[in-house]
């Protein structure tokens, strides 16, 4: 793997003045803070809706200001604490970009490729293309064609991957607590589309909706007749119809 391309790669020295390693990345690709991105998704293992995913840009500035906020994965925080922080991601951060990919083009393309869709509509949304990317995980951004690293736990250990992982949330449980009034007795509102006893108990009683993600759902007891009697033009396909995209 060349260097800029992964989580392998040597980093500089820490720098203990320094917050977080979004600048000792960007320093060992030859690229400013401020000219990198850090990009996250949130809902990737849901049952329900889309997959968000937001892109962040920062300057050296913020990052003490964030980190004495308390930013760090959003997972990590409850929905009081992200949604303070919120307005602080805003009015610090360079650049901001949000992107989403729906439950039918998760059908369609596979939760990885959708991922990638959602991934890649956020850093298109950034005013200015960044020099580098840092992608959470350590699966590439395959569309990206510019330069990125790889950074496994990254919404814990850069500052940009976790105010993305932040932003991401806020606005995908924001639409999902939508929904829930859209979709009443799934109770969305408090799992926010992810597989708990509850959301299986309310497919299996009143089957999918139009916005369930039809692929996921063949591994849960009771639900497989409701999805085979679906109309097609719920997700344009029935589960095992379109060819899915490995990974």
């Amino acid at each position: 793997m060349t260097d800029g391309d992964g989580d392998g790669d040597a980093l500089p020295p820490e720098d203990p003045t320094q917050v977080g390693e979004d600048a000792r990345h960007g320093a060992a690709a030859g690229v400013a803070l401020a000219s990198l991105a850090g990009v996250d998704e949130v809902g990737r293992g849901c049952l329900f809706g889309p997959v968000f995913a937001a892109a962040c840009c920062l300057d050296a500035a913020a990052l003490p200001i964030l980190a004495a906020a308390g930013v760090q994965d959003s997972k990590a925080l409850t929905s009081t604490h992200r949604q303070r922080l919120l307005p602080v991601i805003r009015r610090l951060a360079v650049d901001l970009g949000l992107g989403q990919a729906s439950a039918r083009e998760i059908h369609q393309r596979g939760i990885r490729a959708a991922t990638e869709l959602a991934m890649m509509r956020a850093l298109q949304r950034l005013a200015t293309t960044p020099q580098l990317v840092l992608v959470d995980g350590n699966l590439r951004l395959r569309p990206w064609c510019n330069r990125q690293r790889t950074v496994v736990h990254g919404d814990q250990r850069c500052l940009t991957i976790a105010c993305a992982s932040i932003v991401a949330k806020q606005a995908r449980d924001g639409l999902l607590l939508r929904l829930d009034r859209r979709f009443p007795g799934y109770g969305l509102a408090s799992h926010k589309g992810y597989g708990t006893p509850q959301h299986r108990a309310a497919l299996r009683r009143l089957g999918p909706t139009p916005l369930h993600r039809l692929s996921f759902l063949g591994k849960i007891p009771g639900t497989a007749a409701a999805v085979a009697a679906m109309p097609l033009h719920a997700h344009g396909a029935r589960p095992g119809s379109p060819a899915q995209t490995p990974g």
